[in-house]
């Protein structure tokens, strides 16, 4: 028979979470390696059920969805999709849009548990579980998606915590937020088209934001955020441990949030 011992359960996991520092009530923004974790007993799904385990009662999961979409390559120059492409791009539907499988496998599991909401800012959309997901996932702003009133922004007013597991640092996801309230001169800002769903059929819109694809500014290392992170930590915030086998990281939204807006404007400010 198999050892036992090989194998990390949604119970081990939650033991993990609560020795790291999750908490009940906590909103917990989470971004995973699954890979790292180890063998698991029901998948992804164990880490899930663990998190909530461990922020309740009364706590939520906040997951990065964005938008499987891939018709980057057709844009022109002005960010419109030439007129023969469009009747072939998928609207956005929040409901039924998968998840972008670059940012792994998580993502797309949170989406599609029984209860969750899904944001309907496209490339900024987040999909939340549990006590505060609607609150979390309503009225998304369309333009400016990381910004106010977006779930990055509720999720730092809420006092919620970003939590890294196995997952590089330069993906921490919350830093777009950051780089949307600080106050430098030359963002690069990306205008595209996004066809929607509507009971009506695809409405075409321009949509509007900082550039997240690229360093907000020039002069930044592509994976600046990890940077960012690691001097964080540096400052004796945050606590780092093992989720499951994966080193892991966890940070206060508001604290690192901060932390980035000053560290940005203290060089390009």
């Amino acid at each position: 028979m198999p050892d036992a011992a090989l194998f990390r359960t949604r119970d081990s996991l939650r033991g993990d979470l609560e020795r790291l520092g999750v908490r009940p009530g906590d909103i917990v923004m989470v971004h995973a390696a699954m890979s790292r974790v180890g063998r698991l007993l029901n998948g992804p799904d164990a880490l899930i059920g663990a998190l909530l385990d461990a922020s309740s009662p009364g706590g939520t999961l906040l997951a990065y969805t964005d938008w499987d979409a891939r018709y980057d390559e057709l844009l022109d120059e002005d960010g419109r999709v030439p007129e023969e492409w469009r009747p072939h791009v998928p609207p956005f539907d929040p409901a039924a849009s998968r998840a972008i499988r670059d940012n792994g496998v998580l993502a797309e599991f949170v989406r599609t548990s029984p209860g969750a909401r899904r944001s309907g800012s496209p490339g900024a959309s987040m999909a939340a579980i549990g006590a505060r997901a609607e609150w979390l996932t309503a009225e998304h702003p369309l333009d400016y998606g990381y910004g106010e009133g977006s779930p990055l922004a509720k999720l730092v007013a809420a006092g919620g915590k970003v939590l890294m597991v196995g997952a590089p640092l330069d993906t921490m996801t919350l830093l777009h937020h950051a780089e949307h309230l600080a106050r430098i001169p030359g963002k690069r800002i990306r205008r595209y088209e996004v066809p929607f769903a509507t009971p009506t059929g695809t409405q075409w819109r321009m949509v509007e934001e900082f550039d997240t694809s690229d360093p907000v500014v020039e002069g930044l290392e592509e994976d600046y955020f990890a940077t960012i992170v690691t001097e964080f930590l540096a400052t004796g915030r945050g606590v780092q441990g093992l989720i499951g086998e994966a080193p892991s990281t966890l940070v206060d939204a508001a604290a690192i949030t901060a932390f980035a807006v000053g560290w940005l404007e203290a060089r390009f400010g």
